[in-house]
């Protein structure tokens, strides 16, 4: 695996270091001593994946509150989708800030996201499906996020709305106070 540092403190573009041959190619997607080598979690708890049926579908932009410390690790394996994240760490030199990346199953680059990094994407085709690990486990009452195109971090989505759900669109205008620290 190939780990780029992204302008986000702790956030990396992990892409697949292929090995090809006449049957196609084989790439390792995830190690937990490399992870560990980059001074990332090693142990992942739980998975799931997110399925979008429309282009234009935005989820997010969400995260865990403490305690939890769930970071993920988040590719596409069907389609395409513009990957958004928004550092919302009050002590984190890259506070309020946000970057880019696009995945895709083509191209098998992941994104990790530390904790208290918001994350969300728009899908760019139809029928994009998203794998995350995560590694704490999902606590309901934890559940948090801040508002898709809030000002307070200029976000461009490459693409107009066409579904998101009702608690994603009527997050509150970003407020420094609900920082996670």
């Amino acid at each position: 695996m190939i780990f780029t540092p992204l302008s986000i403190e702790g956030a990396y573009k992990i892409e697949l270091d292929r090995k090809e041959d006449e049957r196609g190619w084989f790439a390792r997607a995830w190690c937990r001593d490399e992870f560990e080598m980059h001074g990332l979690e090693g142990e992942m708890l739980q998975s799931s994946f997110s399925y979008n049926k429309s282009a234009g579908t935005l989820r997010g932009m969400h995260l865990q509150r403490r305690p939890s410390f769930e970071g993920k690790l988040v590719r596409c394996i069907a389609g395409r989708v513009h990957d958004v994240i928004v550092d919302l760490r009050a002590n984190s030199a890259s506070f309020c800030r946000h970057t880019a990346v696009q995945l895709d199953a083509t191209n098998g680059v992941a994104l990790y996201i530390p904790p208290g990094v918001a994350h969300g994407f728009q899908s760019l085709v139809d029928e994009s499906t998203v794998l995350y690990m995560m590694t704490d486990r999902y606590t309901p009452e934890l559940a948090d996020g801040v508002r898709w195109n809030d000002e307070a971090f200029g976000i461009a989505w490459p693409m107009p709305v066409t579904c998101i759900a009702e608690r994603d669109a009527s997050y509150p205008d970003f407020d420094s106070r609900r920082a996670w620290s």
